[in-house]
């Protein structure tokens, strides 16, 4: 998938990994980019569209296939985050908010633009995942498990659209430099630097992007005798 003169879609566009995106995206030669957010009036970049997109709406999608019907690239990136593991009292609310954006929202923009995407020659498909895909500590219990889901349907997804043509690119990272992970102590990879590996691996035709250091060595830790995805022995 080339970049230049490609036509894209980025939810969440409006902060975080999806302005680094966006921000690539013309600086490669998209020919358009339309910048999706809840709020549209937070897309300040200029030279790209913004969109208000909410995808844990259907109206919201169906409205977005109507005004996007020449994408080529779809990036889902909209994500959210809740600390907390699966014991709190409130658990159950939470997973079930952090589904409906993480794993439906991915989903059902999927599913809307697939037709889309083959209309328009194949094109691709990348979902923002992360390392918590594998490893479940019960720091962030159901974002972990809903990247777990998303990671689940984006395998499923690259099987279902290779009949068309259409790329599917997993893009797994651990801490990225961004509102989401602001109140975390840890070492941290700017967006930028996870944005560029993310669109150097879909042009290069790669199904996966491991985008940093310490995603590389998780994903070679779940094969080791005690996986990493294990509690340490006692």
């Amino acid at each position: 998938m080339k970049i230049e003169n490609a036509v894209v879609l980025v939810t969440g566009a409006n902060r975080g990994i999806g302005l680094a995106f966006t921000r690539e995206l013309l600086a490669r030669g998209a020919r358009k980019v339309y910048a999706a957010a809840r709020d549209p009036a937070t897309v300040t970049l200029p030279g790209v569209q913004a969109m208000r997109l909410d995808v844990t709406r259907a109206d919201h999608i169906a409205a977005a296939v109507q005004q996007a019907a020449d994408v080529t690239l779809l990036i889902n990136n909209a994500g959210i985050a809740q600390p907390g593991g699966f014991l709190a009292p409130d658990s159950d609310a939470v997973a079930r908010r952090l589904f409906e954006t993480n794993f439906f929202g991915v989903l059902n923009m999927s599913t809307a633009f697939a037709p889309v995407l083959k209309a328009n020659g194949g094109g691709a498909l990348l979902n923002v995942l992360s390392v918590a895909s594998w490893v479940n500590g019960g720091e962030l219990a159901a974002y972990s498990a809903s990247k777990s889901a998303a990671w689940s349907l984006t395998n499923a997804l690259r099987h279902e659209l290779a009949a068309q043509k259409t790329q599917v690119l997993g893009l797994h990272m651990a801490y990225v430099d961004t509102d989401l992970t602001r109140g975390f102590e840890v070492p941290k990879t700017s967006a930028e630097d996870i944005v560029l590996r993310a669109l150097d691996g879909l042009e290069a035709g790669a199904d996966e992007v491991l985008a940093d250091a310490l995603t590389q060595q998780i994903r070679q830790g779940l094969t080791a005798t005690r996986p990493v995805y294990l509690p340490p022995h006692p």
